[in-house]
């Protein structure tokens, strides 16, 4: 029986070869889609699943009040892990951690690489397995580093690194530990470890401070512990010890939503990249369903053909269950091919796929779980698409159709109407959606930077850097290479550190405002171009008393309540800091957000991790940067040039929302495409059944025009109720997203305009074709059957 199902499936594929193509391709297309997103999404779902500790490990948190909102923020005072780890039972572990970059060096081979500074409990914490080493020693002493086997491979090649040495700022380290290759789906992302007291080696002393919130704690819960009771306990820990009523609150942050659930608002937690997961299961399902809609409507569509085989097989006695049973099996068939087809293509198309994500997704194919999910897909897949046709065909009965009056009822193409109003629903909802999230992307990147990127370049300081800085900023400036250099803590567009302990003229006891923290020598604002608004610039060589100066930028000087604050004495980690310039508001954060307050020191005795440049106008570039790199080089001999533009840092802060843009433009045309080719498939049919019609109102003397309209403003109207459907559900849900961004576009009233129009462009010129080539048909020959 199955056997005569399959042939009769297969001659049934080979007969409507058109038809056959454009299911195959639509299912193709749908599934590929589907595919690629569920890689996606798989990835994103996983991301630190690999912990054997993941159930009890959360990072701890501030939560303070902004601009009267309560404001959530991951970076902590050091003090904090010490103090959790000692006071709290319930607390196993703690570990501090930093992200730094360093140049190593081995011989003369030498690398600017990534380190994660950490404290030695970060890997009995942390799943991250040891090659080589032991795990409770290898961090122990201050000049040991723990490197990942692609970092043992990059510097010491196919040699035992075990106890080799690594020069990092002319210190020796001794190499104790090598790592397994850190997962792609990990929070965590190192070349290799240092320990924690090399950190505090480096600055010159363990920041004690509970006011400066510049580290990240990570915590370890027993397993008896919940995460509501501790955070009833450490809420107050940092107002415990410093004694202040306006200090923030500490909260714990769960491993299971570190990736996926990163955003909060007004304290809580509002969402993160788990929208934009959502956003693309949602799109996947679409597409998949425009597909399976596309099926359903070509197989009904075709019924009258299929009629008479059903006729016959219940006339000689077979149940309806038997041909419902034969109709899914060939709705299996096609989907199963369309499956194969589609692993193909996304085998091929992955590469191209990761380049638009800026990821390294991979089949997994040695997983069964891969497989059993693929062949579940592709069985329910064809279940949803076979079982209406199925069950249609099933229900006509043989004296009906061998008296054609089996098409009297209008039910069928009502059903079909409303599939096709469906289809371009979710085709137009999309078209708007994308072009919404392109216009937010680029309102986003049109709007003032408030600095001068152009020309902007930075190199990371290390300490023969900062001993030569004096000789090295002469000459770039003499050369005339660069017209400003100036030193900071932080690149221009990171903020350095964020403090709570502010303290000004007239605060408000219960004002707790976080402000961003910076550090700088001379010239801030004009080598990155800042508005200054009042006063000067920090100058230490100038104004020896800069030491104890303080700008500001605009947003702070709103949030402390002055219009004039030049001569104002700003508080902070008991010293008082006079106020010496205002500068314009610079985006250091989201791009998509309000500026915070910001306030830059001038450091007299810090070590400044960066020196900022601005190249002269006019001239090469190129020649600009390698007249730099040889004046770098004199001075920095033992380390590479490696200098960064800060306009494409910048643009950095543009990626995940390009890559949204990207993802909803491509899967956008995709779901036009699958439901043009259903239009395609229906107009074709719908010529071909009327097509004696046509021949009769051609003789009568209608016109190749009119006959096209005839067979056209169908489908037109349908697409035109799609829209009027489709325009408030892309509205609402658009409105929605929106109000996630402080700072974003307009929905203007011409996007649906012009997405209806290209819709009904697109569709008057998918079934265009159809109607021309049915009214140019000579009269005779479509009536010469009859």
């Amino acid at each position: 029986m199955f056997k005569s199902y399959f042939i009769i499936a297969y001659r049934n594929l080979l007969r409507s070869k058109s038809f056959s193509l454009i299911n195959i391709t639509g299912l193709v297309l749908g599934i590929g889609c589907c595919m690629l997103i569920c890689l996606w999404i798989y990835n994103e779902v996983s991301y630190d699943k690999f912990h054997k500790n993941k159930d009890y490990l959360y990072q701890a948190w501030n939560r303070g009040t902004f601009d009267n909102k309560l404001q959530c923020w991951n970076v902590v005072p050091d003090p904090l892990a010490a103090a959790l780890k000692d006071e709290y039972a319930g607390i196993k572990n703690t570990c501090r951690t930093d992200i730094r970059w360093f140049v190593t060096a081995v011989g003369e081979k030498k690398l600017s690489t990534k380190a994660l500074v950490v404290d030695p409990s970060f890997l009995s914490m942390f799943s991250f397995p040891l090659v080589k080493g032991n795990r409770e020693t290898v961090l122990n002493d201050v000049l040991s580093i723990v490197i990942t086997e692609k970092m043992a491979k990059k510097m010491f090649g196919t040699a035992d690194p075990m106890d080799q040495i690594i020069t990092i700022d002319k210190d020796q380290f001794k190499v104790t530990g090598v790592l397994k290759d850190l997962p792609l789906n990990s929070t965590f992302n190192f070349e290799y470890l240092l320990p924690w007291k090399y950190y505090a080696y480096l600055s010159g002393n363990e920041d004690a401070s509970w006011k400066n919130n510049s580290v990240n704690v990570f915590v370890q819960l027993t397993p008896n512990t919940t995460a509501a009771a501790i955070n009833q306990q450490i809420r107050d820990v940092t107002k415990k010890h410093t004694g202040d009523k306006e200090d923030t609150e500490v909260f714990l942050h769960p491993m299971s939503k570190w990736h996926l659930y990163s955003n909060f608002e007004n304290g809580v937690i509002s969402g993160g990249r788990i929208e934009i997961v959502r956003l693309f299961g949602i799109i996947a399902s679409f597409i998949l369903l425009i597909a399976c809609i596309n099926f359903m409507n070509l197989s009904t569509a075709r019924s009258e053909k299929r009629a008479k085989e059903v006729g016959i097989r219940k006339a000689v006695g077979a149940q309806k269950k038997s041909l419902i049973l034969q109709f899914l099996l060939e709705s299996l068939m096609v989907v199963t091919i369309a499956g194969i087809l589609a692993l193909i293509a996304v085998f091929l198309l992955l590469p191209v796929f990761n380049l638009l994500i800026n990821q390294e997704l991979v089949l997994p194919y040695g997983n069964w779980i891969f497989w059993a999910t693929l062949v579940g897909f592709i069985l329910l897949t064809g279940l949803l698409a076979g079982s209406y046709p199925a069950f249609f065909l099933s229900s006509f009965h043989p004296a009906g159709i061998f008296r054609r009056t089996f098409k009297k009822g209008h039910g069928t193409i009502n059903h079909r109407k409303v599939l096709v109003v469906l289809q371009f629903c979710i085709a137009i909802t999309l078209i708007i959606s994308t072009v919404i999230v392109v216009r937010q992307l680029e309102h986003a990147r049109n709007r003032n930077a408030g600095f001068s990127g152009d020309l902007l370049m930075y190199h990371w300081n290390n300490p023969t850097l900062n001993n030569n800085f004096g000789a090295l900023k002469n000459e770039l400036l003499s050369t005339g290479i660069a017209t400003s250099v100036t030193r900071t803590a932080s690149q221009l567009t990171e903020p350095f550190s964020s403090s709570t302990s502010v303290k000004w003229r007239g605060k408000d006891p219960n004002d707790n405002t976080d402000f961003e923290r910076g550090a700088q020598d001379e010239g801030l604002i004009t080598t990155a171009g800042l508005q200054l608004l009042q006063g000067r610039d920090l100058d230490l060589a100038r104004y020896p008393a800069d030491s104890t100066a303080v700008i500001i930028n605009e947003s702070a000087m709103k949030a402390m309540g002055f219009t004039h604050p030049i001569g104002e004495v700003v508080h902070e980690f008991e010293t008082d800091y006079h106020v010496v310039g205002v500068f314009g508001d610079y985006i250091f954060g989201s791009p998509y957000e309000h500026t915070h307050p910001m306030i830059i020191v001038g450091a007299k005795n810090m070590f400044f991790n960066i020196i900022h440049m601005k190249l002269a106008a006019g001239g090469d570039v190129v020649k600009q940067v390698q007249a730099a790199e040889k004046l770098f080089n004199k001075y920095n001999p033992d380390y590479p040039f490696e200098y960064h533009f800060v306009n494409k840092d910048y643009e950095l802060k543009f990626v995940d929302m390009s890559i949204v843009a990207r993802l909803t433009t491509l899967f956008a045309v995709l779901t036009v495409l699958i439901s043009c080719l259903g239009l395609f498939g229906l107009a074709s049919y719908m010529a071909e059944e009327r097509i004696k019609e046509i021949g009769i109102r051609k003789v009568l003397g209608a016109s190749v025009v009119r006959i096209i309209s005839l067979l056209t403003k169908d489908f037109l109207v349908l697409v035109g109720i799609a829209l009027l459907i489709a325009a408030p559900i892309a509205w609402y849900a658009m409105h929605q997203w929106l109000q996630r961004y402080a700072y974003r576009t307009m929905i203007d009233w011409w996007v649906f305009v012009a997405t209806g129009l290209l819709m009904i462009l697109i569709s008057l010129l998918t079934t265009g074709y159809h109607a021309c080539k049915a009214a140019l048909m000579n009269p005779v020959k479509s009536l010469k059957s009859d």
